[in-house]
């Protein structure tokens, strides 16, 4: 680990990349996944079947195919191109590789939400959406108000399982020019061939700092919620 010690600015510079990239897309992929878990249970032919192809074929796709994707596919087929940009934001330098990752990310994850979510409402009984219909609630408003509460109770646990897995899949970002642990890991290993188990061995104590207290927080939540019921 003698290469991370000497190299420690760039082994920060891995980390907070890691923490932006995954605290970032997954606050985005956890409103998107909601989203689409509300357009799963709607009433509206179109949009529950929007959310069901969107679903199906982002989480069967492999990730790397998304990154492929947003990095070449997206400016030859829609005509999106995102401008190359070098900006530092909180001590992180973010290029176009870390707004790939946010993007590929925010997208992929969102359908785990989205399932884990869906199976949520589907825990709730349907006498709770009748009572709020019969109050004169409209579906959004029955689904905010009455059943999401309800099916997050449900869902702790699987929905933290969900936000670890997100944490590792970052480490793909390391394949498209985003200088995040991984990345970090490649190079520094590259330039200390003798010292490569200590390095990763490093990178993997990093990534436990990062997911460790995740899953504390959750098991915390999950009591309160449990005492709550």
């Amino acid at each position: 680990m003698g290469a991370l010690v000497e190299n420690a600015d760039l082994l920060w510079q891995g980390f907070t990349a890691t923490l932006l990239i995954s605290v970032v897309a997954g606050v985005l992929a956890f409103v998107w996944g909601v989203v689409l878990a509300g357009f799963r249970v709607s009433p509206i032919g179109p949009l529950r079947t929007f959310g069901a192809a969107y679903v199906n074929i982002v989480r069967n796709s492999p990730l790397t195919l998304m990154f492929l994707f947003l990095g070449g596919a997206t400016s030859a087929l829609v005509g999106i191109v995102i401008p190359v940009s070098k900006n530092t934001y909180f001590g992180v330098t973010v290029n176009n590789g870390i707004i790939f990752a946010i993007v590929a990310l925010t997208l992929y994850t969102a359908t785990f939400v989205c399932e884990v979510v869906r199976s949520g409402v589907n825990s709730v009984s349907v006498g709770q959406a009748e009572a709020g219909r019969s109050l004169g609630l409209t579906f959004g408003q029955t689904l905010a108000q009455v059943i999401l509460p309800q099916a997050f109770r449900s869902v702790i646990p699987p929905l933290i399982n969900v936000f670890v897995a997100h944490i590792k899949n970052s480490s793909v970002a390391a394949g498209f020019a985003a200088t995040e642990l991984v990345a970090v890991a490649n190079r520094l290993s590259n330039a200390n061939p003798s010292d490569v188990f200590g390095i990763f061995m490093g990178i993997g104590l990093a990534y436990l700092v990062i997911t460790v207290p995740l899953s504390i927080a959750a098991e915390q939540l999950e009591k309160k919620v449990a005492v709550a019921r």
